[in-house]
């Protein structure tokens, strides 16, 4: 199994912050070459899931969480990152000054290096790096400019899904990468996605809308509400959810 999760508890750490439990007892399995969509309304916990796999500091953590036979909760957020944990944020992060070349080849090199693996030299970087570029759409130019800085909402999904596909995970949580995406932009990142999609890598999709997954078909749907997982199906619960909404999981938990 590539993603176990057992029990899992999480609040914010922070006592100045609401410190109400906000993950209620997490059970989970996502197995090697599976895709799995996690759905459910606003506030249900969803983000704090993945943020508490990444290994995002300000949580209190309880439980287990197993990444290919590792205790993952005991693994720094760095250690996690070079084991082939991938997190693709919600809102994705701007870097001034940090050009997008300089900022990938250190995060690969990283890994690399992490695996007892020979440094890619600039050449091998930029070859790499055009190979995966046409996935996306992308020009090259893209390299150049400072990490999602004066990136539109379409232009930052699309450096992340560009960013997996060079660091190769083997665990990407991919959380609400439809957000604020156009109809042609969530199609390039889809196809992204299903271009990345092997019998070794797991992809845990989060997202409220179903629209994504009429482009990226989930082995498996499970419904997160009020910090715990209420329903798990095939890929016709997202249809089921579109159509009664999530006011109704109440009477189906």
């Amino acid at each position: 199994m590539m993603l176990e999760i057992v029990n899992l508890h999480a609040r914010l750490a922070d006592p100045r912050e609401n410190r109400r439990e906000i993950l209620k007892g997490i059970d989970l399995s996502v197995g090697a070459g599976e895709v799995h969509a996690i759905m459910g309304p606003n506030g249900s916990g969803k983000s704090t899931l993945a943020s508490v796999l990444a290994g995002r500091d300000g949580y209190e953590v309880s439980g287990s969480v197993t990444y290919l036979g590792r205790d993952l909760l005991a693994m720094a957020a760095d250690e996690r990152a070079c084991a082939g944990v991938f997190l693709a944020f919600q809102y994705p992060v701007e870097i001034p000054g940090v050009n997008n070349m300089y900022f990938l080849r250190a995060a690969l090199n990283a890994q690399r290096r992490s695996r007892g693996e020979p440094e890619l030299d600039a050449g091998q970087f930029l070859r790499a790096v055009r190979a995966r570029l046409k996935l996306l759409d992308l020009g090259e130019d893209l390299l150049q400019r400072a990490v999602n800085v004066g990136f539109s909402g379409g232009e930052k999904k699309r450096n992340e899904i560009f960013q997996m596909a060079m660091l190769e995970p083997k665990l990407a949580i991919l959380d609400e990468t439809d957000s604020g995406l156009d109809i042609d932009a969530l199609r390039l990142v889809a196809r992204g996605v299903n271009g990345l999609r092997a019998p070794d890598r797991a992809i845990v999709l989060i997202t409220h809308y179903q629209r994504l997954l009429d482009h990226i078909e989930p082995d498996r749907v499970h419904v997160l509400q009020d910090g715990r997982i209420v329903q798990s199906g095939d890929k016709s619960l997202a249809a089921e959810l579109e159509r009664r909404g999530y006011g109704t999981l109440g009477d189906a938990a």
